[in-house]
């Protein structure tokens, strides 16, 4: 006949919590960098008035 066997499986609470941090400051990071980018238009296409006026002088023919 089978022998029984008893396992006993004992836990401390659970792991640590730097996975946890480290995915909430990247989700930080990530957040703040888009609101940057569609802050500045990059996404949306948006136009910017660009003041062109350039006057170059060039030296005089003979």
């Amino acid at each position: 006949m089978a022998e029984e066997k008893e396992v006993i499986v004992t836990s401390d609470g659970g792991g640590g919590g730097a996975g946890m941090i480290m995915a909430v400051v990247l989700l930080i990071v990530v957040l703040v960098g888009l609101f940057l980018l569609y802050q500045n238009g990059v996404f949306s296409g948006g136009t910017q008035d660009v003041n062109a006026d350039i006057k170059i002088e060039t030296p005089k023919q003979n």
